[in-house]
């Protein structure tokens, strides 16, 4: 049989190197076989295979064997992806070039940003490249790598050619992020170390010359076509550009309402809908996914009955707008309405003077919504049962897993915004104030910016880790803020003087199980308590560093810190009930830090999804249980096999999601979490229909956690998920377009 070598040439198949190769695969790896892997691998063999698809079957193998009794393949499957991708880009898998020489090449070749070579000396730059180890290529899961080359190393996706190895790529990130030597080396080290989770649109596109690595924006509409079209030109923009799209369209008025005294008749949300949802999905984001929104709408807009049901099958594409997913925002009226049976009122924003900008402030809101209840003079005015809406919005819930909710109060009275805030984002753990534009080149108006990371709590080891991984964390998206492009005016105006940034928490379920905890475990609510207490501290106080440094944020008055507040002051109070406040950072010390020097940033924290990472990482998603101590992941190139970490010294100590019989264990950790993030956490809810009788989940259930979430001071609601029928295939639980998941 003939092999054909990658140069070209052709030689006689020889068994001798394929067992040469695969020796030095499973060299100290425990409990894998060279003969297992030969065996499945020879039954691909064919004459005149080539030498990489020898490779490629090589590494199936592996990855194939991979089983909760014989883990170890993963690692096994990754040498050779590592191995095969070397081979692809140095005509060998040892001796890697050296950093000027991979960094040139690739400016040459017109991926890399030039700027990331010009402004270190050579000196600099022998420096830097003496802490790269390439050996941390290896520490990645097969799952990981291929993840990690399909989604995020620079690579041309028209012919599949690619440019950089793991590690030259975080290198190159922090080259172009930090301008001191010694911060490069740290943010390398938090990186490559799996400390730091970086989000898509950094990983993919710090080093290119695309330079817009927001996560997420948060694009508010006002009622007229030219806040409308312009809006829908921002959204084209922005999606182009990786990220993904929140959208209130709260403002606009129903159908059939007047415009002009009467002259035209509006013909409501779902056609302008339509139009959001084409832009979306149209436009590409550069070759890594298509485009995702969510729309935000107020319990009481006069259409919500039929916004609440545009994702679901029945009905027709003209009365249905299925691409996109929904936020219903609630607030503490309805839930006191729904819990004593009575009536609620729908409006026309435009009508009702004042009400949606009072949404969000009990007093105010509850003072005007019962004015124009008893006026007469409210034309568009409908009373429906509170519990109705809630049970068509409940089923629709359970049955797309797509409608959200956003706890309008909790997210102004529980943050760090002491301006009224009337949106979030796709995944809905960001919210920021936001003010509709009137043109794409508004300069007054403010879309809001997410930029994201988060913290991967299984490689905190102690304080002094926690403290670095803060640090390094703040300063990298501190970085992102000044070195990206803005494309639209209305987002440089809200980042420039908000300088808002979103840092979460990720692998908690690994985090637990490396505690021999689990989510209901008495001693969990502490755990995290103290942990999320720790890190809100460090972000804040290195956020205070960095105003000592710069100066505050140009609207840092608009935040409850320059008020002297602190996530300990205005969090819900209820919340004391699940653990007892009791602290061990200096809070009073900080407190006249920040009233001596303000904050950089108005806001510090966000949890968001953390899907793609978590594959990248070997980690648990976020803050989710895990559905299978084994699943199987889709993704593009077909199905990656995942353990979760520690598999074989910690299996007994990991929460499944499907077992939970109720969500309360969830509910209260977030609470907790919630207590000091000072925006929101995306909160995936768990039903298996094996728990209920005849395999019915009731929505009173679905209901009663919604309010018990509302109590404990929580947010915003993101995925309801049930199981999906097809064995451990996991359904992303970030958002769809990975937008603002990590």
């Amino acid at each position: 049989m003939r092999v054909t070598k990658r140069n070209g040439n052709s030689e006689n198949y020889n068994v001798e190197k394929i067992h040469k190769v695969v020796e030095w695969a499973i060299k100290d790896i425990n409990n894998v076989s060279l003969s297992n892997i030969e065996m499945n691998a020879n039954l691909s063999l064919h004459d005149g295979i080539t030498t990489k698809e020898i490779h490629q079957i090589l590494i199936k193998s592996a990855n194939d064997l991979t089983s909760t009794s014989h883990p170890n393949y993963q690692y096994v499957a990754s040498r050779l992806l590592n191995m095969s991708l070397r081979k692809d880009l140095w005509d060998r898998y040892d001796s890697p070039p050296s950093l000027t020489k991979h960094i040139k090449t690739n400016i040459e070749k017109g991926v890399y940003d030039p700027a990331i070579f010009e402004k270190w000396s050579k000196e600099d730059i022998k420096e830097i490249e003496s802490v790269i180890d390439h050996d941390r290529d290896y520490l990645f899961t097969y799952a990981g790598l291929q993840q990690m080359i399909d989604k995020y190393l620079v690579r041309n996706r028209a012919n599949g050619e690619m440019y950089e190895t793991p590690q030259f790529a975080y290198m190159a990130i922090a080259m172009a992020l930090f301008n001191i030597v010694d911060e490069v080396k740290d943010a390398y080290e938090c990186f490559s170390t799996f400390k730091i989770n970086l989000p898509t649109p950094i990983m993919a596109g710090v080093r290119t010359k695309i330079k817009q690595f927001a996560s997420c924006v948060l694009v508010d509409v006002n009622d007229d076509l030219s806040s409308i079209f312009s809006s829908v030109h921002a959204v084209g923009k922005y999606t182009a550009r990786r990220a993904g799209i929140g959208l209130n369209v709260g403002r606009i008025r129903p159908i059939n309402s007047s415009i002009r005294g009467g002259e035209v008749i509006h013909t409501g949300l779902i056609p302008y809908l339509k139009i959001f949802e084409s832009t979306v999905k149209a436009t590409s984001q550069n070759g890594i996914r298509g485009g995702s929104a969510t729309v935000h709408v107020p319990f009481w807009h006069y259409e919500i009955e039929d916004i609440v049901c545009l994702k679901n099958n029945a009905g027709t594409d003209d009365n249905r707008v299925r691409k996109l997913d929904y936020s219903v925002q609630f607030s503490k009226l309805f839930y006191e309405r729904l819990i004593k049976n009575e009536d609620i009122t729908l409006f026309s924003p435009s009508e009702a003077e004042g009400l949606y900008e009072a949404f969000g402030n009990n007093e105010e809101f509850n003072a005007l919504y019962e004015k124009y209840e008893k006026s007469r003079n409210i034309k568009f005015k409908k009373k429906i049962s509170a519990r109705k809406l809630a049970e068509i919005f409940t089923k629709e819930r359970l049955e797309t897993g797509r409608i959200y909710v956003m706890n309008i109060d909790n997210a102004n009275e529980h943050g760090s915004w002491n301006v009224p805030v009337y949106m979030s984002n796709l995944c809905q753990e960001i919210i920021h104030p936001t003010k509709p534009i009137s043109s794409i080149d508004d300069k007054e108006a403010e879309i809001g910016i997410c930029i994201l990371s988060a913290l991967n709590l299984t490689e905190l080891d102690n304080d002094d880790d926690i403290s670095n991984a803060c640090r390094i964390a703040v300063r990298t998206l501190e970085s992102v803020i000044d070195y990206q492009d803005y494309p639209v005016a209305a987002g440089e105006n809200f980042t420039k003087n908000r300088r808002s940034l979103g840092i979460g928490v990720t692998n908690l379920a690994g985090f637990l199980a490396k505690n021999k905890l689990k989510y209901n475990d008495p001693e969990t609510l502490k755990l995290v308590h103290s942990t999320m207490e720790k890190i809100q501290w460090h972000l804040l106080n290195e956020s205070c560093r960095l105003a000592a440094e710069r100066g505050p944020c140009n609207k840092f008055n608009e935040t409850k810190y320059a008020n002297g507040l602190l996530p300990v002051d205005w969090y819900k109070k209820s919340v004391d009930e699940l653990v007892s406040p009791e602290y061990t950072m200096d809070w009073e010390g900080l407190r006249a830090r920040i009233k001596e020097y303000g904050l950089r940033h108005s806001t510090l924290t966000a949890i968001m999804p953390c899907e793609s990472s978590s594959v990248i990482q070997n980690s648990t998603n976020g803050i989710e249980p895990v559905r299978s101590l084994l699943s199987y992941k889709k993704a593009k190139n077909g199905i990656l096999k995942q353990l979760v970490p520690n598999y074989a010294s910690r299996k007994n100590y990991y929460t499944l999601a499907w077992d939970m019989k109720d969500n309360k264990a969830i509910l209260n950790i977030c609470a907790i979490l919630q207590k000091f993030v000072d925006m929101s956490i995306s909160v995936n809810l768990y039903y298996n229909y094996a728990h209920f009788p005849e395999g019915n989940i009731p929505l009173s259930v679905l209901i009663k956690d919604q309010i018990y979430g509302f109590k404990y001071g929580i947010k915003n609601f993101y995925y309801c998920n049930t199981p999906d029928g097809d064995g451990n295939t996991e359904k992303s639980s970030s958002c769809e377009s990975g937008s603002c998941s990590i």
